[in-house]
């Protein structure tokens, strides 16, 4: 279970670039949505995301030099090159051959070495993690490790400026909802936390309902950050307790979501940051909540992808 001592100490020291992130109502999706919608926007930074809370301050607690390695989608890669290219600690990242182009450019320029193998994002982390045993560098591992869900809470103590009956946050490897609903529970036990995670993706929702771990052959959604079919069995076990529910929402959705934000508050967010907007649009119950917000997590699209989700 993540730390609150060390979330409220992550909220001190990371990196100032990632910290104090922009939270306003949306007055024209609020209209449309019958609720009070707040956006919390972690997307103005280095590298696009709020993955750089949880990067930083895992390597603000680390004192080893041994080389890293850590897998993923493309955003968690970013951020722990951004944060090792300042320690001078050396970092090989391994990424699905089928990752985001855009994402797998930056990791380079950031640094780091990018080792392109499996087909998805679970492929490339087991591969990723019997290599760190083979060459006896460190796997970083997102989703397990307490620190880095410790990093994404330092959201919560923002967030808990105001406040709020429900937020809706979206649900990958789970860092970013158990470290936000730590605080929450902590702090707001009133307020109700919600994952949101892929339809087509949905071993986290499955596993959390089940209350054990539930996989998955497949995770086939355009929302590659939450693109899970291996649950951390930590990250599970660390929901218990301090999320309230766990939603699933369809491709369809999270296209009128990113559409609707790129529209209505000119803002370009990639479709695991979109999620939450998506589960108001599918879930109109939601809005009976009141005062709703929701994480924008991350805008790393491509032109392509721009032109023919956001343009169309």
């Amino acid at each position: 279970m993540p730390s609150l001592d060390r979330i409220a100490e992550a909220a001190r020291v990371i990196d100032p670039v990632f910290r104090n992130t922009p939270q306003y109502l949306s007055e024209r999706l609020s209209a449309g949505l019958s609720c009070e919608l707040t956006l919390k926007i972690e997307t103005i930074n280095p590298i696009g995301c709020f993955k750089g809370r949880g990067a930083s301050y895992f390597l603000h607690r680390h004192t080893g030099t041994a080389p890293l390695v850590c897998a993923s989608a493309g955003n968690f890669g970013q951020a722990m090159a951004y944060v090792c290219r300042t320690r001078d600690i050396q970092l090989t990242i391994f990424a699905s051959v089928n990752a985001n182009p855009l994402k797998v450019q930056q990791m380079k320029s950031l640094g780091a070495k990018v080792v392109l193998q499996g087909h998805d994002f679970d492929d490339a982390k087991s591969i990723a993690a019997a290599w760190a045993d083979q060459t006896g560098s460190l796997f970083v591992e997102d989703g397990r490790i307490p620190e880095i869900a410790e990093g994404a809470g330092s959201i919560a103590v923002e967030l808990l400026d105001q406040s709020f009956d429900a937020i809706l946050v979206p649900l990958g490897n789970g860092a970013l909802l158990t470290g936000i609903a730590r605080w929450i529970k902590a702090h707001s036990p009133e307020t109700q936390v919600i994952g949101v995670s892929a339809a087509n993706a949905s071993v986290m929702h499955d596993s959390f309902k089940a209350g054990r771990v539930v996989e998955h052959p497949t995770a086939n959604t355009i929302a590659d950050g939450i693109a899970v079919r291996v649950p951390v069995p930590e990250a599970i076990a660390d929901m218990q307790g301090i999320v309230d529910d766990v939603l699933l929402v369809h491709e369809a959705s999270i296209l009128t979501a990113m559409k609707l934000l790129f529209e209505d508050e000119r803002l370009i967010i990639e479709p695991s940051g979109a999620v939450g907007l998506a589960a108001l649009l599918e879930h109109p119950e939601l809005a009976d909540l009141g005062k709703v917000v929701t994480i924008l997590c991350g805008g790393n699209l491509t032109q392509e992808q721009i032109r023919t989700w956001l343009m169309n």
